[in-house]
């Protein structure tokens, strides 16, 4: 019995490539969501704006508005 060695590699290359295409996706971000938490609840972590107090919704709001404004190229070329 012959083995073909190029065809035995592409095979292999072919393997190696769709192998890739397995991968599980990713569940971080599901996790990351919880229903059961109000948004402007919040975590009392470094990652905060300064003028934010987790639980109070007035505050949340105005750092959301705030942050939206900066990202508005129209109001940020005025």
């Amino acid at each position: 019995m012959k083995v073909n060695f190029k065809t035995l590699g592409l095979c292999f290359a072919a393997a190696a490539l769709l192998g890739a295409c397995s991968e599980p996706p990713e569940i971080a971000a599901k996790a990351a969501k919880r229903p059961d938490v109000a948004p402007y609840m919040g975590a009392n972590d470094g990652f905060m704006t300064k003028n934010w107090t987790p639980g109070n919704l007035a505050s949340w709001t105005e750092s959301i508005d705030k942050r939206n404004q900066g990202q508005n190229e129209y109001s940020r070329v005025k």
